[in-house]
């Protein structure tokens, strides 16, 4: 079965008339024909995007995800306030500097075209929280999903459950958003040991190949925006961290 929709636009008597027209059909016979349809506002709205219905970060800021499993996805609360104040600085940007938190089974998440999640331990959504996740990251919202230790598994259990249909795609220092702002062509710093293992960053994308979740691994990008005084990372460190973090949000609101 296949579903063609058609938009057109002609002129009557003078005036500009919108007409919508949907076929529905299957092996060429046409089962359904619905013409002329006289609400303008309706076919309007069908020929948008989807992701129409996210708000820009530059207007909403950015949230953190709270989840239930034990995990503490509370941790470090300067940290996206931090980001806020480096990415105005040097992207001349007006990101609100407040963190906003929500849950997922919100409806406040649909205000909200950035969500942080990090967390040491396990994560759980509800089944109404997948789904709310799922609908959220399609109609154009974004998730930056960063370890910091320990929540590798259940993160990759749980957005499994969100897209089952799609994978964690590792990105190459190739990728476009490595050098969206900075030039991190050298791959992902690393910013804490961890299990010294090389830092990774994984990526799934819709099927327009827009990047809707980005998970790095081994890295912990979001400890280094924390204050000097949270972790005792050196100024570097800390430097390295902020413009990668400038990276990624130059590259989602270029797209």
């Amino acid at each position: 079965m296949k579903l063609i929709d058609r938009l057109h636009v002609a002129s009557q008597e003078g005036r500009k008339t919108l007409s919508c027209t949907w076929l529905l059909s299957m092996k060429g016979v046409t089962l359904f024909h619905l013409s002329t349809l006289p609400l303008i506002v309706f076919c309007f709205l069908l020929s948008l995007p989807l992701h129409a219905t996210v708000e820009s970060p530059v207007r909403t800021g950015f949230a953190r995800l709270q989840y239930d499993g034990g995990g503490d996805w509370y941790n470090d609360p300067e940290v996206l306030p931090n980001l806020a104040k480096y990415a105005n600085s040097v992207m001349g940007a007006s990101f609100p500097t407040d963190q906003s938190t929500v849950r997922a089974s919100d409806p406040k998440l649909f205000d909200y075209p950035f969500i942080y999640l990090t967390g040491h331990g396990n994560i759980r959504f509800t089944d109404r929280e997948v789904d709310n996740l799922r609908t959220w990251m399609l109609r154009g919202g974004f998730l930056y999903a960063d370890d910091d230790y320990g929540m590798n598994a259940s993160f990759r259990r749980e957005i499994k459950r969100i897209f089952p249909e799609r994978e964690l795609t590792e990105l190459a220092p190739s990728f476009p958003l490595f050098t969206s702002f900075f030039d991190f062509s050298t791959g992902l710093p690393k910013i804490h040991v961890h299990d010294e293992k090389p830092p990774q960053a994984y990526g799934i994308f819709d099927d327009s190949g827009r990047l809707i979740c980005l998970y790095t691994y081994e890295s912990n990008i979001s400890d280094g925006w924390a204050d000097p005084s949270t972790h005792n990372d050196p100024p570097q460190v800390r430097d390295k961290a902020l413009k990668f973090g400038v990276n990624i949000l130059h590259y989602v609101m270029q797209k």
